[in-house]
């Protein structure tokens, strides 16, 4: 057999298993943190039971933010869900559980707001929301602009594959990030009392910062604020 017969197809065009990973993580957080499955409430639905059980669109945020810190801080949805947090994606269930909370909080403010969620724009932008300042790489890395509120990506048509390469990027600096620097968390976690209230503590730091932001980033569709950023859009 020559050289030639023995040669195999290259693998230089197919994806790798980070890209694999970061593909998984994205479409779960979205398919559970937006959508929902099961118990697990959609952020439209809890958009809808905040709105209905407060007289303003801020108080409903509120609302809606102070829920899912109480969420975070115990995480016990996770064992509730079971199986689902078998995932190939890197990731101790814990942390992804913080990412899909995180991601439905930011989503229901979203609605909460007049943002469509089921528009992939909207979705991006809200993925966005989890990576803090990372997003303006994420955002230049997909060749956007990266000045301005999250508002003018919603507001804009932004193609298929860009959306897609956005997601990507956030897929990447999450797993990046929790699913190697992140496991150091685990031992402290074992701990009965002391990591509890380490890991609960943390990650509602953490939380608090990813809504914030959201709620700056994401201001009432139809506000002087979005308007201004839509315009020059």
């Amino acid at each position: 057999m020559s050289s030639h017969e023995k040669t195999t197809p290259s693998d230089v065009d197919e994806p790798s298993a980070l890209e694999r990973r970061s593909a998984d993580l994205v479409t779960r957080l979205l398919k559970v943190g937006i959508d929902g499955l099961g118990p697990f409430d959609s952020a439209a639905k809890v958009a809808q039971a905040a709105r209905a059980d407060h007289p303003s669109t801020e108080s409903a945020v509120h609302a809606v933010v102070r829920q899912h810190s109480r969420l975070v801080a115990g995480n016990g949805f996770v064992t509730g869900l079971g199986g689902l947090f078998t995932l190939p994606v890197s990731l101790p269930a814990n942390v992804f559980g913080f990412h899909v909370l995180a991601v439905r909080a930011v989503a229901a403010i979203a609605e909460l707001r007049g943002y469509d969620t089921t528009k992939p724009e909207v979705r991006s932008a809200v993925l966005l929301t989890l990576v803090g300042a990372d997003a303006t790489e994420v955002l230049k890395s997909a060749g956007l602009p990266t000045g301005g509120r999250l508002v003018g990506l919603v507001t804009s048509r932004v193609p298929r594959p860009v959306l897609m390469l956005i997601n990507k990027g956030v897929g990447f600096r999450i797993i990046a990030k929790f699913g190697t620097q992140g496991l150091l968390r685990l031992p402290q976690r074992a701990l009965p009392v002391v990591g509890g209230a380490v890991g609960a503590g943390l990650d509602t730091v953490m939380f608090r910062r990813i809504t914030k932001n959201a709620e700056k980033a994401l201001p009432p569709l139809g506000s002087a604020a979005a308007q201004a950023v839509e315009g020059s859009a």
